[in-house]
């Protein structure tokens, strides 16, 4: 069906073919205009300018876990978190059409897929591992660069799109390998049928001060799903805990834990609430239109 709204421009971090970019495919369900970006920040900058009205970005993975550089910029920019998606990850070794497994000397890729395919890259001692920026970004750079010698560890959308050949899937070290994506905009509307919410707190530091902030939670019967820390920029030996919780603002006993946890805590930004990944689509236009 025809429609005047405007196209959502997704901003994500990688070149195509990125895990990032199966995540935006797999949000949305419908024709988007992509916005590769070289870095985190850019994309969410690209949201912060209007370059993009949304941003898809990895938060954690099942191996690997917190996706650090973007817990860090949720507390820096003032997005807010209106959906998330979980993609399964299977990694591919890719290389130069002519190449062998036997030529590969140099192996590239993002540290977080270098660090899922451990296993087998232990198989192969003499490989050189060199992190960089992109998995599919890896594939593009052996692609131009045209050396036997080099492979990249990436999708296999990844190969297909550059052309180029695989020597070898499904590397990952732990099969059951998901990465959870955020799904960002800057003024988004309320989402409706909303069962999860995330956020960050800073705990004052006295004793005690950790379990009364829990607490707050614990006394309205309220299930925190996940809770974790990483420490604060520029603070050393202070830590962030992000977390999340079922339920929504709009539950009166949500509202009231974290009013409670603002006066408890020393510090604590909600991320935004948002329907849990059940692994239906997520459909919004670039103006907050419909769901399903």
């Amino acid at each position: 069906m025809a429609s005047s709204r405007r196209r959502p421009r997704v901003a994500y971090q990688g070149e195509r073919g990125a895990y990032s970019e199966d995540a935006v495919a797999t949000v949305f369900r419908e024709a988007v205009e992509v916005v590769p970006c070289l870095e985190f920040r850019d994309a969410f900058e690209a949201v912060d300018t209007g370059k993009a009205t949304h941003a898809v970005l990895p938060v954690e993975n099942s191996i690997e876990g917190t996706v650090a550089q973007v817990n860090d910029l949720l507390l820096e920019h003032d997005l807010t978190v209106t959906g998330e998606v979980i993609v399964p990850i299977d990694h591919c070794l890719i290389a130069n059409p002519r190449a062998t497994t036997d030529d590969i000397r140099i192996v590239y890729s993002h540290p977080q897929a270098l660090g899922q395919c451990r296993r087998f890259l232990a198989r192969h001692p003499r490989w050189r591992q060199v992190p960089t920026y992109d998995t599919a970004g890896s594939v593009k750079m052996i692609r131009e660069r045209g050396r036997r010698e080099e492979a990249a560890i990436a999708s296999r959308r990844s190969a297909g799109i550059y052309r180029m050949k695989i020597l070898a899937e499904g590397i990952q070290t732990d099969h059951e390998n998901y990465t959870r994506f955020f799904v960002l905009e800057k003024h988004p509307k309320k989402i409706r049928d909303a069962d999860k919410t995330s956020f960050a707190f800073i705990a004052k530091n006295l004793p005690g001060s950790l379990h009364a902030c829990l607490g707050e939670f614990a006394k309205r019967g309220i299930n925190l799903t996940k809770l974790e820390s990483r420490p604060r920029r520029a603070r050393p030996w202070n830590y962030v805990f992000f977390a999340d919780f079922e339920g929504t603002m709009d539950d009166v006993r949500c509202r009231e834990a974290v009013g409670a946890l603002v006066t408890t805590a020393g510090f604590v930004k909600v991320f935004g609430s948002y329907r849990r990944w059940t692994g239906d689509a997520y459909v919004r236009d670039a103006h907050g239109g419909k769901q399903r």
